[in-house]
């Protein structure tokens, strides 16, 4: 589907049709709230579908005037529009017909949002088969987030996954203003992402699991990174304890957020090693600890049973938090794979 020729995309759904999912910058102008919507899906099944029809044009109509005079109203005449519903009917209809009638080239989305996640699906299991990655591993801490920051800045290729899924990919990893979007608005989100990158050229990721937060990784994608070669950052329990004490400020604000999210470990390490590491009062040394007795083990478990070119790994040296490091690492790095003018 190629969205660039509209100056707009409208999604006319009801609001929690759009936040469940929509195409990326789509407008959210429901012709029908949530409200709305049930009160004539129970008329339909209850009453008739007579009733349910003449309710319904009533408040779509009320919708779409309220939405002309306050989204549309600053549009000039060559202004053109893609507007869409559930299956590319009667909702989306309405909308284009009124928009068409006022001058405006207003097109709909054949097949609607149904057929948009058709073709979602479709890309995501198509596209990664030709991308060329080069997979950041590393410990917790040992800072591929920031190292992505800094390759992406120096001009390279970058899919940052954790922050498409808004998640740092660990039991610790909610971030506390940002709730993670659902499966299907993340798969588009991430099909505007890699749709974008050029296959010609590596596309830097970081070593995920199949799982971050409560988002599942494509298969097709979560394949071809596991095929491909790997960079491994090494860097020492110092440097990876101010980085994370950094990354996850907003636990050292409120100590009893991070003693909620030890609570999950207790199946893995016991409710004894639990209470010892909420004992600890110095946060570096619960830091180090969680390192050392947590992430670590579970890092070399996973990573090189599922990441097939790890043992063979280029290796790069992080020797502090400075931005600098990371800035010279990322500059080490393109010099072996330079960007492409």
């Amino acid at each position: 589907m190629n969205f660039k020729h509209f100056d707009a995309i409208i999604d006319v759904r009801s609001p929690a049709e759009y936040a469940e999912d929509h195409i990326p910058g789509a407008i959210s102008a429901p012709v029908l709230d949530d409200a709305e919507r049930a009160e004539v899906g129970t008329l339909y099944k209850q009453v008739s579908p007579f009733d349910a029809k003449k309710t319904g044009a009533a408040l779509v109509t009320k919708n779409v005037s309220r939405h002309i005079d306050q989204l549309f109203k600053g549009k000039d005449k060559t202004w053109r529009p893609l507007v869409y519903c559930w299956r590319g009917g009667k909702r989306s209809g309405a909308m284009a017909h009124v928009l068409r009638e006022i001058g405006w080239e207003a097109a709909t989305l054949e097949g609607g949002y149904k057929a948009y996640r058709r073709w979602v699906v479709q890309q995501l299991e198509e596209i990664p088969q030709s991308l060329e990655f080069r997979v950041i591993h590393g410990p917790t801490g040992s800072g591929k987030s920031r190292l992505l920051n800094a390759l992406r800045r120096s001009g390279a290729q970058v899919l940052d996954l954790e922050e498409l899924a808004a998640h740092r990919g660990s039991v610790l990893g909610d971030l506390p203003d940002r709730p993670q979007p659902s499966q299907k608005m993340f798969e588009s989100l991430l099909l505007k992402e890699i749709g974008a990158l050029d296959a010609s050229r590596p596309i830097y990721v970081e070593g995920e699991s199949k799982k971050i937060g409560e988002l599942h990784v494509p298969e097709a994608l979560m394949s071809r990174m596991r095929a491909s070669p790997c960079v491994v950052l090494e860097t020492d329990v110092d440097t990876r304890v101010d980085l994370l004490l950094d990354e996850y400020s907003h636990f050292l604000r409120d100590r009893k957020l991070l003693d909620v999210q030890l609570d999950c470990l207790v199946a893995l390490h016991g409710r004894e090693r639990i209470a010892e590491w909420k004992s600890i009062s110095d946060w570096r040394e619960l830091v180090a600890r969680l390192l050392v007795e947590h992430y670590d083990p579970a890092y070399r478990r996973s990573s090189m049973r599922n990441f097939s070119k790890l043992p063979e790994a280029h290796r790069v040296r992080i020797a502090s938090s400075d931005d600098a490091c990371f800035t010279g690492a990322a500059d080490l790095l393109l010099e072996r794979a330079p960007v492409a003018a």
